[in-house]
């Protein structure tokens, strides 16, 4: 990771738990202070989010196979930092959420970048600490490719701007769209793809899709099928083919972000550099059918459509929001449960 650093004296110093990988629950996660008591913790997923749709005693699978609930994710994180910068955060995302589609939309993007990637982060958090448990209880030291640590470091570092005078100069370093989908009442649809960063929620009348690392390239990547579906009000199958084809792009999407640092007054300035880089490779693996369509299959379960159906025909996989020419199919026609 290219990070230049142009500075005498730097008012305020990001934190990297990457520098030394430490994840212990004596430490804040955003700033790496020292806690003044073990019973300095967040939720990762809020509690109000858990309250609304009775997650707390569901089960959360760790990537180690081992089974948590929502309630045991939790994050160290000192009294002031979430008193001062986490809660109101929170408590601005909730009422939104309350609201629905219309005021997350008038919500700042921004805003919703962070609170999914504090999520997010909290989650990779408890990862981290499983494996890192694991791997020593087995006398073995833990590893971690440094490619996903560059990607974990980067988000971490943009987390940062919750309490720091981070700013992102000229660009943003996600992909972020919204619609508003015909759900049915109190449905809980949450996915994640750690390695790849992707966060996807759907619930009340609207689903939302970041892909947190990409300096918006997945959305580009999309941007003909997003024209086409405009403002349409979306069937909670058609979300969920979308949802299905930006974590396959994001798996697709072969650069890793890097950014200058530059401290300019009392700003920490970010500076995105081009993705295209020196390579002349296109910044997406290619998109292989079949592969797309097992995605599919998996974001498809509660319509019960197999492989074999969704790949009938190879070269055009089974759509619900597009018909044989390319144009958007209007959910009230689909005939599909909610």
């Amino acid at each position: 990771m290219k990070i230049v650093l142009i500075f005498a004296a730097m008012p305020a110093q990001i934190y990297s738990p990457f520098t030394n990988f430490n994840f212990s629950n004596n430490k804040c996660f955003l700033t790496g202070q020292a806690l003044n008591s073990p019973e300095e913790q967040i939720q990762v997923f809020p509690q109000w989010l858990m309250s609304r749709y009775e997650l707390e005693d569901k089960p959360f699978k760790l990537l180690d196979e081992s089974m948590a609930t929502y309630k045991d994710l939790k994050l160290p994180c000192t009294a002031e930092i979430n008193e001062l910068y986490l809660e109101p955060l929170e408590n601005e995302i909730a009422a939104a959420f309350d609201t629905g589609y219309d005021a997350i939309k008038a919500l700042d993007e921004q805003k919703l970048f962070l609170w999914a990637g504090k999520l997010l982060y909290g989650i990779i958090f408890n990862e981290i600490q499983a494996g890192i448990k694991l791997q020593h209880s087995q006398g073995e030291e833990f590893n971690i490719s440094q490619s996903i640590i560059h990607k974990f470091n980067n988000l971490h570092m943009m987390l940062q701007s919750l309490n720091l005078p981070i700013e992102f100069d000229g660009f943003k370093p996600y992909s972020l769209v919204l619609f508003k989908v015909d759900n049915a009442e109190d449905v809980f649809g949450y996915r994640d793809e750690i390695n790849t960063l992707t966060f996807s929620l759907r619930i009340k009348d609207f689903g939302l899709i970041i892909c947190l690392q990409d300096n918006g390239a997945n959305a580009r990547y999309h941007q003909e099928a997003l024209d086409k579906i405009a403002d349409n009000i979306l069937h909670p199958i058609q979300f969920e083919e979308l949802n299905a084809r930006f974590f396959y792009s994001a798996y697709l999407f072969n650069r890793l972000p890097e950014y200058d640092i530059f401290n300019i007054g009392d700003t920490i300035s970010l500076e995105a550099l081009p993705l295209r880089g020196t390579s002349s490779k296109p910044l997406f693996d290619d998109w292989m059918n079949k592969t797309y369509g097992q995605v599919l299959e998996n974001f498809w379960k509660n319509w019960g459509f197999l492989l074999l159906e969704i790949i009938k025909n190879p070269e055009k996989p089974m759509s619900f929001l597009f018909n044989a020419n390319g144009e958007f199919k209007d959910a009230n026609e689909l005939g599909l449960q909610k």
